[in-house]
């Protein structure tokens, strides 16, 4: 499925289905384990274009949707990408690369230096000015008002995004924890590759994402300090994935304590069982007008279904686990 049209996305909107197609093919890139990364230098040469131009339009408001990969984060940014004032960028991370240079966690566009928090002290006058007119060339391009980007990493870099546009929006999408960690694991075998000596996976060039995550942010966890040595030994994806749903989660609910004007918690299950109630409230949050041909197409792509099964996890983070699951409001 390319650019996450199906025949219902294309029957319910032509116009919608070629902005999608424009944002996927010129903005998004091309990370790790897609096809098609041949693009990837025509997509950086229209960024340096893009810098060279006055402010095509400008970036009002802008919606970040943040959390855990595999919580419902695409959906939400498709169903969004309906509304008649949304752009919708799926983790245009070519474009975050081109901001700040040392963002790549996965590998997809440079082996060097990474950091996976950023905050306000990492932004300067460039890095504004080259937000600002990316994402305003990509609003003009598809004739859009508000930009919603899904790129759930940038629950780490709340602070940085907040520097570069003052006025943005976050909406936190919390999932259970079960269905999450059952989803990464599934994702990472399905999708990972083998590249010469190389593994690409969820965990990005020979688990570069995991060793960023167990260094930079489960390291100054107290939760994870003592055992810091044996979780970062870990092999078996879904342990894995429940220390990068732990670690998300408790930093996601941070920042709806420290900014509750502007990150808006949202969990999945109430999404696809109430699609309309939960999507009225949303559009509330980010400032939108309701838009009914968005959903109308909730109604038809959205639908509640429980699946999680519980599995073992190592001992060292099984009451953390529960215990987030808990703070979330889910039985443990």
């Amino acid at each position: 499925m390319v650019a996450q049209i199906d025949n219902l996305y294309i029957k319910t909107s032509l116009s919608k289905t070629l902005s999608r197609l424009i944002s996927y093919g010129f903005f998004e890139g091309r990370p790790l384990t897609t096809k098609g990364q041949w693009i990837n230098p025509l997509i950086f040469r229209l960024f340096a274009i893009s810098q060279k131009l006055p402010q095509l339009k400008k970036v009002e408001k802008p919606i970040f949707v943040i959390g855990t990969g595999r919580s419902g984060t695409t959906i939400l940014g498709v169903v969004l990408s309906m509304h008649q004032q949304v752009g919708f960028l799926n983790e245009p991370k070519a474009i975050w690369h081109t901001i700040y240079p040392y963002e790549d966690l996965i590998g997809s566009y440079s082996q060097g230096k990474a950091e996976y928090r950023l905050d306000a002290a990492d932004v300067n006058d460039s890095t504004i000015h080259t937000a600002n007119r990316i994402f305003g060339t990509y609003l003009k391009t598809i004739g859009a008002s508000r930009l919603v980007d899904k790129y759930p990493e940038l629950v780490f870099r709340v602070p940085f995004v907040r520097e570069i546009f003052p006025d943005a929006k976050f909406i936190f999408l919390v999932r259970n924890g079960w269905d999450t960690c059952q989803s990464i694991d599934s994702w990472s075998k399905r999708l990972g590759t083998n590249v010469k000596e190389d593994t690409h996976d969820w965990w990005g060039v020979n688990n570069r994402k995991w060793h960023l995550l167990i260094d930079r942010v489960a390291a100054t966890n107290p939760d994870f300090q003592e055992n810091l040595a044996t979780i970062n030994a870990y092999c078996d994806h879904t342990a894995m994935a429940a220390v990068e749903w732990i670690l998300t989660m408790q930093e996601g609910l941070k920042l709806v304590e420290q900014f509750p004007d502007d990150v808006y918690l949202l969990k999945y299950e109430d999404l696809v069982s109430q699609p309309k109630n939960s999507l009225e409230k949303l559009l509330n949050f980010c400032e939108l007008p309701a838009d009914d041909k968005m959903f109308a197409y909730a109604n038809k792509t959205l639908s509640s279904r429980q699946n999680y099964q519980v599995f073992p996890l190592p001992s060292e983070i099984t009451p953390i686990f529960i215990k987030t699951m808990t703070q979330l409001g889910y039985e443990s």
